[in-house]
């Protein structure tokens, strides 16, 4: 059962409440690149330790926005969601765009990239927003009110700062970012990524990291129990959490937020996985599951 709303959320700032009357925002948010080398994580803010994959390729064809239902009545009526599909499938077509450089308080980033994808060429871009659409479907049945970054209605973008922006703009009580990696072949599992705490130029994270981790820490045991899968075994030492400053889209939230990297496209196994409709409504299951663990648990009271 949801907590009164009437105690704001501990490491949350007061705030007051507005009228939500959009159930998707039209913009591409994710943050940049998903995948870099092991051995460096620049580029993009896809949070992902792979290399990102912004080739000449024929950008895959534009994904409509899909039909939104109204919310339900539930254990999360009165909440506010924010899902970011990282990147967007027509990025490949603007990579002059995508590569302006946006502030992300402690330094520079890509606005976007293209994202990573499948040996086989199944984007991370069409992966990540295939499973924002079914995670939707699963929260508004529970009552929440959820928004998107993007859903397919963009040529590009949005920007790493806009799509963090839009979880502020919302007040949501909670915001996942959906990414798959594109780490080395061999490399298997999913991980969680926290924002660390970061407090320059227009970025403050030191209100949202402690709930943050606890919504992380909730969804990793969720998606684990979902999709019968693992923690990555090339992150902090397998315990499929790992805490980051350098992403824009973390250090600019002023809401709890956390990336999902649900696997990884360039290993064979995980690829498999990953491509599967009915694995991606398993991962779907898990998101939705950690998001109502944490907003049943208090941790994402509004004042």
């Amino acid at each position: 059962m949801p907590h009164s709303p009437a105690s704001p959320p501990s490491g949350r700032p007061p705030r007051s409440r507005r009228l939500l009357t959009a159930v998707a925002v039209p913009v591409l948010l994710l943050a940049g690149g998903l995948g870099y080398g092991l051995a460096g994580r620049g580029g993009g803010d896809g949070g992902g330790t792979g290399h990102d994959d912004a080739k000449a390729a024929p950008a895959p064809a534009r994904t409509p926005a899909s039909p939104v239902p109204s919310p339900s009545a539930g254990p999360l009526s009165g909440k506010v969601v924010v899902l970011d599909p990282g990147h967007n499938p027509g990025n490949r077509l603007h990579t002059a765009d995508i590569k302006r450089q946006v502030d992300v308080g402690n330094g520079r980033k890509e606005c976007d990239t293209t994202g990573t994808e499948t040996n086989a060429g199944y984007p991370e871009a069409e992966f990540t927003l295939d499973v924002v659409r079914r995670t939707r479907k699963l929260l508004r049945a529970r009552g929440a009110e959820v928004r998107l970054t993007h859903d397919g209605d963009r040529k590009f973008g949005p920007c790493v700062d806009e799509r963090a922006e839009i979880g502020n703009e919302a007040e949501a009580d909670a915001a996942v970012s959906v990414h798959a990696d594109g780490a080395p072949a061999g490399a298997r599992g999913f991980h969680v990524i926290m924002p660390g705490a970061v407090h320059a130029g227009k970025a403050d994270t030191r209100a949202i990291t402690a709930p943050s981790h606890d919504l992380g820490t909730r969804l990793a045991a969720s998606f684990a129990k979902a999709t019968g899968t693992s923690p990555a075994t090339y992150i902090n030492g397998g315990t499929g959490l790992d805490t980051r400053s350098d992403l824009g889209g973390l250090n600019l939230s002023r809401v709890p937020k956390v990336f999902l990297e649900c696997g990884n496209m360039r290993d064979a196994t995980d690829a498999g996985l990953l491509s599967a409709a009915e694995w991606r409504e398993r991962a779907a299951r898990g998101v939705a599951a950690g998001l109502t663990a944490y907003l049943t648990a208090g941790a994402g009271e509004k004042s």
